[in-house]
């Protein structure tokens, strides 16, 4: 994940709330753990009580937006399209259906690399202490579940429905940017202007922190603890990093991760990570997972098409590759 390497609360304890300063405009920083991962934020130049204020909303909105997405909860709405899969149309909110053809865009757009149905492929477990490979037959039953073009959509009706019994959603690579951007849209509601929000390799930031750009440590995919360099955010941006280095083991000397193909159903090779950067979610949402299923050669073709993003990409023979506008972005860091 992006590291914010000269910001001191990344350290923190997740759940912990506090600010370091008794300065009342004072940075204020808070941490919990949501969507499988830890979500940092940091708000200034406002008012301690209104920032904790705001905080405590912003994450209560993630939450909210969780607990709809969450592929985990039985009562999620994503565990009920999965329920209703070959059976009928499920009625879902404004807020999820949005993220639905988001996702149904970028899997026609990557030609299926970015798929949301991988949910079937369950035999998969990379929690510590629970990990788990699915048998030959078992992935081979999970990936007949495996197919984006089965999932059907009606904006107008409000419904999604998954065309074929067996088929599950996993939005994992699509949903945490437009949640971490619900939690960015409470701050500014909320009369804050200055904001960073960070969840597990995803940043989004507005404003400046102390009158100076956002600095935004982006991390070797190839050696997870040191820094390539920094990214300055100055006003509104996101980096979005995936990698092979989280949610990851190794069993008989190969790295698997929690990144899988969808058309053969095993965790993607010959791409460590991928790091992208742009003033919009949508430009590159879902795309990281997108990336690591392409290849190496991939990267150069969606840098091609989209001018106004950048885009770097460590690959498994120990190269990096980035576009012209990441190098002019990526600045050096203190060893």
């Amino acid at each position: 994940m992006p590291l914010l390497g000269t910001l001191p609360w990344v350290a923190r304890a997740a759940g912990h709330q506090e600010s370091t300063s008794s300065s009342p405009l004072a940075p204020q920083r808070a941490s919990r753990a949501l969507m499988g991962t830890r979500v940092d934020i940091v708000v200034d130049g406002v008012e301690a009580p209104v920032a904790q204020q705001a905080l405590g909303r912003a994450f209560a909105e993630m939450q909210r937006l969780e607990a709809m997405m969450s592929r985990y909860r039985k009562d999620s709405v994503v565990a009920r399209i999965g329920a209703a899969a070959g059976k009928h149309p499920v009625a879902v909110p404004a807020e999820v259906m949005a993220v639905l053809q988001s996702a149904q865009r970028v899997y026609r757009q990557s030609n299926g690399a970015y798929d949301p149905t991988v949910g079937a492929l369950v035999g998969w477990r990379f929690e510590p202490g629970h990990q788990s490979i699915p048998t030959t037959s078992e992935l081979a039953a999970e990936l007949r579940g495996v197919g984006g073009g089965d999932l059907h959509l009606d904006p107008a009706a409000g419904t999604a429905f998954l065309a074929r019994p067996g088929m599950a959603l996993d939005l994992g690579g699509i949903a945490k940017l437009p949640i971490l951007s619900a939690g960015l849209r409470v701050l500014r509601r909320e009369g804050v202007a200055n904001a960073l929000v960070n969840g597990g390799g995803d940043v989004l930031a507005m404003g400046r922190l102390a009158g100076r750009p956002w600095r935004v440590g982006v991390r070797d995919p190839r050696k997870p603890t040191q820094l390539l360099g920094a990214i300055e955010i100055d006003g509104k941006g996101v980096v979005a990093s995936s990698g092979d280095y989280e949610r990851a083991f190794v069993r008989d000397g190969r790295l698997l991760h929690h990144v899988l193909d969808p058309k053969t159903g095993w965790p993607t090779a010959g791409v460590h990570g991928v790091t992208l950067f742009a003033r919009e979610v949508d430009v590159v949402n879902g795309w990281g997972t997108a990336l690591m299923v392409q290849g190496p050669k991939a990267a150069a073709r969606w840098s091609a098409a989209r001018p106004g993003s950048a885009v770097l990409s460590a690959h498994a023979d120990g190269t990096v590759w980035q576009s012209s506008a990441m190098q002019a972005l990526l600045l050096p860091v203190a060893a």
